[in-house]
């Protein structure tokens, strides 16, 4: 039994269930054993894969996108290039090798890590050692310092705390993590005795208040304190945000909480800290929400739609043409990226900007 286990066992029978994002931040980011504070999870022969590990193209076109976005804010020089959870710090690498080329940018970007994970920080440095960039890590986004800003998540809202909330009795109930019947140490999913305030209940997507008895939702007050910390920081400075997950483009309801350890779907009440936690997001919700922060906010593209734009197929086509790359090998990871079958229209790319610009690259 691991201690994050044992400690929420004993949490539970002083203080009675807990809510999924506190079990959440609990078993992804404990200091001592969390799942992103304790290993490097990313890659073919990790937990996971992320769309920078599959091709090296992706991480230059968002490098391109950068550029782009930064020319279209004026060309601040100063500016930040922030990125939210850069994993192995693959796709920095690669952005940055591609945003190279215009000198201006460069000589302006001052790069910030935003990261929680020790493990992952040492790794981000390995990889970005030869990079020409000034670069430094943050604990948080409020911790970069003030400016005009271009800020990066690739799945990285997918992991921030949720909450689930199910119709039962005509009411909702939050469903929380408890011991199963007859039990005081098998944790099992509960729903809870008083039914969700009116504060709660707001916080649940509009279309979805209505649902029928038996309908779960998903709320997330993750993705609502970033948009806050996001809408902040362009009050003060111009500034985007291109934000890439995967989830639906409208609110809906169903369970979407799940555990990923070695590639596989396991049980996510089974060793927390041991496998990674995501959820869908709501790229619905998150529009509504950044729209009343005062963000102008786009609407939510497929990613394979978006790639295809900013000209990935292009790039693929010069990269097996150099000779530097099999070409067979490109090709599947062109379909990786695009196709609807693959990460091509689950994902989706958003991008949140200060109100006074005007529309982002690709948007």
């Amino acid at each position: 039994m691991t201690e994050i286990r044992e400690r929420l066992i004993r949490r539970i029978r002083s203080e009675g269930p807990v809510s999924i994002a506190a079990y959440m931040a609990e078993a992804l980011f404990d200091p001592r054993e969390g799942f992103y504070a304790t290993r490097d999870p990313i890659g073919a022969g990790a937990d996971f894969i992320t769309a920078p590990e599959v091709s090296q193209m992706f991480g230059e076109l968002i490098g391109l996108w950068c550029v782009e976005a930064w020319r279209g804010m004026g060309a601040p020089d100063p500016f930040h290039l922030i990125e939210l959870g850069p994993g192995r710090g693959t796709m920095m690498s690669d952005a940055l090798r591609a945003a190279r080329l215009d000198e201006g940018f460069a000589r302006a970007a001052r790069v910030h890590l935003v990261e929680a994970s020790p493990a992952l920080k040492n790794v981000q440095a390995q990889t970005l050692a030869s990079a020409p960039f000034q670069i430094g890590w943050a604990d948080a986004l409020e911790d970069v310092p003030a400016g005009p800003s271009i800020i990066l998540g690739n799945e990285f809202l997918d992991c921030l705390p949720l909450r689930q909330f199910v119709k039962h009795g005509g009411e909702w109930r939050e469903r929380l993590i408890g011991f199963a019947p007859d039990t005081d140490d098998a944790l099992a999913f509960v729903l809870s005795h008083a039914p969700a305030s009116d504060l709660e209940i707001e916080q649940i997507a509009e279309p979805l208040r209505d649902a029928p008895e038996g309908a779960l939702v998903e709320t997330r007050p993750g993705d609502a304190s970033l948009v806050d910390a996001i809408a902040r920081r362009f009050r003060a400075d111009p500034g985007r945000a291109l934000l890439i997950d995967y989830g639906p483009a409208d609110s809906e309801t169903g369970d979407t909480f799940q555990a990923i350890k070695s590639h596989e779907k396991v049980d996510p009440l089974t060793d927390p800290g041991k496998a990674d936690l995501t959820a869908r997001v709501d790229f619905g919700a998150l529009k509504r929400a950044a729209e009343a922060a005062g963000l102008s906010a786009s609407a939510p593209v497929e990613q394979g739609a978006w790639l295809t734009a900013l000209g990935i197929e292009q790039r693929a086509a010069a990269l097996s043409m150099s000779g530097k790359a099999d070409r067979g090998l490109i090709v599947r990871q062109l379909h990786r990226l695009t196709s609807d079958d693959q990460m091509g229209a689950l994902f989706k790319a958003m991008c949140l900007s200060a109100p006074e610009l005007p529309s982002a690259p690709g948007f």
